[in-house]
């Protein structure tokens, strides 16, 4: 139980710790981004832009994948209960 506990305040004071500097990076982003778009670069913008749909993106693909092989090994259960 007291491993559970612990890892449970690991996991958030990580989480925690995670989200602050990643909350600092965003003023980093917005200004690199300001300043070239104001040059007539549009490059990095548009790199931004894709990153923030990859990021956006990967949790969906991994819940399908996810739910995909439980479907699959939830039909192959059923298969197999219905042949005995």
């Amino acid at each position: 139980m007291k491993n559970k506990i612990i890892a449970a305040v690991l996991t958030f004071v990580l989480v925690i710790g995670s989200q602050i500097q990643s909350w600092a990076q965003c003023a980093m982003c917005r200004a690199s981004v300001e300043n070239n778009v104001s040059n007539g670069d549009t490059s990095i913008g548009a790199g931004l832009n894709n990153g923030i749909l990859y990021l956006f993106v990967m949790p969906y693909l991994i819940a399908m994948v996810i739910g995909i092989l439980w479907y699959r090994a939830a039909k192959k259960r059923k298969s197999k209960l219905a042949i005995r």
